[in-house]
């Protein structure tokens, strides 16, 4: 994980602001640095560049620092991203240089267009990044996004042709900014004192759903075939992203710090990355569960509690701490340990501005209650309970993990959502089909610029390995009806009550079937039973400003200064 600010300007050189550098900088601990460079020896034309990189270090033996930069061309580089393969084969050690030496490959390849030689070079990459690459041979400048857009970049264009791309909003510019569109790789040429935008397109064709219908109704569960099949590609993606994380500072006070933390409410999707990482981690290296309840004064009026039972009555809090026993239980060799992280209302007010700012341009509500949850989350600040501890016993504890793992992905994948089972009911397995295309294809543009923002604020790295570019082909290559339990005459639970106690597989939930179907084969029966519930409810940060009145999760929020 890294940070990235980038300028292009005519009158001098444009250097962040110091609340954009502080911010840059925590996105990235380990290194921080400033390269300047100029396109043109003409006074007239000449184009000042500014390149900036923040480095969380957490591959290879060493801190690359960034930007990097070829002294015999002068071209520059900055990246903020994992490549865990590049043309389907596994990249090893450090991937920022690996693709730095891509593309400068690519840029003096002969035979084919330039712009599309990078392309190919950026296409062959597996894995999420932004970047920025200025090609000084050719007076150009790349950038963009993976195409599911897991890596925050923000672009300002001003009037007068100049460009900034940043990682997260400049304060002075907040209104300008907007995420870089992931359907294309972007660049700027420069040429006599004039920036002249354009855009190649990714040069493969992605992955869709598959739509073919049944040839007659379906009454059997998921096949067997497939659940293992899941198991295996969701494994290999979970082992991509918690191998081989480089040691850093803590484990030097702290022999026992966790490397990777899952961001945990005890749900289905979280569960299962809990119980597959049993499989891939050594059993000396625990595990830290990242488990966040707030202090919501609208729902301890409306309940009649107080704020000393408050988080404990929290949803996520609930469904954490039984999903915590059971897979101790299934997995007692590992140490797992449960951070409950406690938000007084207090300090989300406290810290609310801070997150609007990391979060924009997203300034909706529901933005707010969801990035507030994660921002907590991934700072990282609870009580600990461990399996090898007495129950009773919980002390205050810092999670050191750098690496955090999440369930986002699944629901969109695996239908998850009510508004999948209304969908089905409306129109059966071609309209479950739609919806599920059109979740997918805006999960970038919805959620994973925005939540890239809020939780690298504290130095950490977040990866999806439901988003894992192979998964996600297997995935959409399934038909709908092998990935969920949707069936014509077989009814869809309205509310959790309903969905009552499940002896054997096939009495699941429909929604997420496949999923359900392999956390039960992993020995893990309570949690294949839970329900999909949003963050915002689990975790209770929506509606909670007494004095609001009735408020909707698309009201825009007003600003506080």
């Amino acid at each position: 994980m890294c940070g990235i600010f980038f300028s292009t300007a005519k009158d001098g050189p444009l250097l962040p602001d110091q609340e954009t550098a502080d911010a840059v900088r925590a996105r990235g601990p380990d290194s921080y640095k400033v390269l300047q460079a100029t396109d043109s020896a003409d006074r007239e034309a000449k184009v000042y560049l500014t390149f900036v990189s923040s480095v969380l270090a957490l591959r290879g033996d060493l801190i690359q620092e960034q930007p990097l930069v070829d002294a015999s061309s002068g071209s520059h580089f900055c990246w903020n991203g994992e490549a865990w393969k590049t043309g389907g084969l596994l990249v090893k050690g450090n991937d920022s240089a690996h693709i730095w030496d891509l593309l400068r490959q690519a840029s003096q390849r002969h035979g084919k267009e330039r712009h599309q030689n990078i392309a190919e070079a950026l296409t062959s990459i597996a894995g999420p990044f932004s970047f920025v690459f200025y090609d000084a041979p050719n007076s150009t400048i790349y950038y963009g996004r993976d195409r599911l857009g897991r890596r925050s970049l923000l672009v300002n264009r001003s009037d007068a042709g100049s460009l900034t791309l940043s990682s997260i909003s400049p304060a002075d510019h907040r209104t300008t900014f907007k995420e870089v569109p992931t359907d294309a790789i972007h660049f700027l040429t420069l040429k006599d004192g004039e920036i002249v935008p354009g855009q190649v397109p990714w040069l493969d064709v992605p992955p869709t759903l598959n739509k073919g219908l049944p040839a007659s109704p379906l009454l059997t569960a998921p096949s067997t075939a497939s659940v293992q099949q899941l198991i295996n590609q969701l494994r290999n993606a979970v082992a991509l992203r918690s191998n081989d994380i480089a040691e850093h500072r803590h484990s030097l006070t702290q022999p026992d710090s966790a490397k990777v933390a899952i961001l945990f409410s005890g749900g289905l999707d979280c569960t299962l990355l809990a119980r597959l990482i049993h499989d891939i981690l050594p059993c000396t290296e625990s595990v830290d569960l990242l488990n966040v309840a707030f202090e919501n004064p609208r729902s301890i009026a409306a309940n009649g509690t107080n704020a000393d039972t408050a988080y404990e009555l929290c949803p996520d809090r609930i469904t954490g701490r039984s999903s915590f026993a059971e897979i101790c239980r299934v997995c007692p060799e590992r140490t797992w340990r449960f951070v409950a992280i406690n938000i007084p209302y207090s300090e989300s007010l406290a810290h609310k501005n801070t997150i609007v700012k990391l979060m924009y341009p997203h300034n909706t509500e529901m933005d707010l209650s969801i990035a507030m949850a994660l921002y907590f989350a991934a700072r990282g600040f609870g009580e600990l309970a461990e399996n090898r501890s007495p129950a009773e016993k919980t002390e205050p504890f810092v999670s050191t993990a750098r690496v955090l793992l999440s369930g986002l992905g699944a629901d969109e994948l695996y239908a998850g959502y009510s508004r999948h089972s209304a969908a089905f009911a409306r129109g059966g397995y071609a309209e479950l089909a739609v919806e599920l295309e059109l979740d997918f294809n805006r999960i970038g543009s919805r959620n994973l610029g925005r939540d890239d923002r809020v939780m690298s604020h504290w130095g950490k790295e977040v990866r999806y390995p439901y988003l894992d570019e192979d998964f996600v082909k297997f995935s959409l290559g399934l038909p709908v009806w092998e990935k969920t339990g949707f069936r014509d005459g077989k009814p869809v639970p309205k509310h959790y009550e309903e969905v009552g106690k499940v002896d054997k597989p096939e009495d699941l939930e429909p929604a997420k079937m496949l999923l359900r179907l392999a956390l039960w084969e992993l020995g893990i029966r309570t949690a294949a039973t839970e329900r999909k519930r949003a963050i915002q409810f689990g975790a209770r940060t929506a509606k909670m400003d007494i004095g609001k009145g009735r408020t909707k999760g698309t009201d825009t929020l007003v600003p506080t200064g």
